[in-house]
C-alpha cells in the first residue's frame, strides 16, 4: 500500500493512525503492570485521612493543579530544590493523580512539614502577607465554608470500591473527624500531607542499579 493511498483517503488514513498509536500505548502502558514499583504503594504510603481527602478535593476543585506541579523529576536542579525525585508508588491512591508539568508556582510534592499551619492559613487566606512577589490570588472563603461528614463517608466507601484499602471503622469515623471543621482546615492538611514517603522503595532501587 504506497502512502500516496492511504494519503488521500482520509477514513483509511484515520482508521491506520488509531492501529498505531493503539499499539504504541498498549506497548507503552501494559508491561508497568507488571511493575510492583508502579502499582504497589511504597512503604509508608497510607490512603489519606478524611480530612485530607477532602482538602485534596478542594485542591482540585480550586484549580491549583493549574500553577502547581507534584512531580520531582530525577534531576539535579530539582531534586536540590524540592527533595527526594517523585516515585510512582507514592500516587497509587491518588484518583487521579496530581503529577503534572506545570509551575507557574512552585512544586507541592515536599511541601508538608515546611510551614506551620499558621503560615499557610494565610498564605491561602493572602499570599501576599507571607510572599510580597506572590501572583497567587487568595482564597478566604475556604475559610467560611464547612464540610458535609457524610459526603466524606460515601466518598470513602466510593474509593474503597476502586481498590483504596480503607476499613470499615475508618469510613465510620470519617463523618465525626470532618464535621464542623472549614474546607481551610482540610486543605492545609492535605498540603501537609504532601511530603516524601518512599524511603525505603527509593533505597531498594539505587541498591538495584548497583554493579
Amino acid at each position: 500500500m504506497s502512502h500516496e493511498v492511504v494519503e488521500k483517503r482520509l477514513g483509511l488514513l484515520g482508521v491506520l493512525i488509531v492501529i498505531v498509536i493503539s499499539i504504541g500505548g498498549l506497548v507503552e502502558i501494559v508491561p508497568l503492570y507488571a511493575q510492583r514499583s508502579v502499582v504497589e504503594p511504597a512503604p509508608g504510603v497510607e490512603p489519606y485521612g478524611p480530612l485530607a481527602l477532602e482538602g485534596r478535593d478542594i485542591y482540585i476543585r480550586e484549580g491549583c493543579y493549574n500553577c502547581h506541579s507534584q512531580m520531582v523529576r530525577p534531576l539535579p536542579a530539582e531534586t536540590a530544590r524540592y527533595g527526594h525525585y517523585s516515585l510512582a508508588g507514592e500516587a497509587v491512591y491518588d484518583h487521579p493523580f496530581q503529577f503534572g508539568s506545570k509551575r507557574t508556582g512552585p512544586d507541592l510534592a515536599r511541601v508538608g512539614g515546611r510551614y506551620s499551619d499558621e503560615w499557610h492559613r494565610v498564605h491561602l487566606l493572602n499570599p501576599r502577607d507571607v510572599v510580597p512577589e506572590s501572583n497567587m490570588p487568595g482564597f478566604p472563603w475556604l475559610a467560611e465554608r464547612t464540610l458535609d461528614g457524610e459526603a466524606t463517608r460515601r466518598k470513602m466507601i466510593a474509593l474503597r470500591r476502586i481498590g483504596v484499602p480503607y476499613s470499615d471503622e475508618q469510613i465510620a469515623a470519617a463523618a465525626q473527624e470532618v464535621d464542623g471543621r472549614s474546607e481551610m482546615d482540610a486543605l492545609i492538611a492535605y498540603l501537609q500531607g504532601l511530603k516524601f514517603r518512599g524511603q525505603a522503595a527509593a533505597s531498594d532501587a539505587a541498591q538495584a542499579v548497583q554493579p
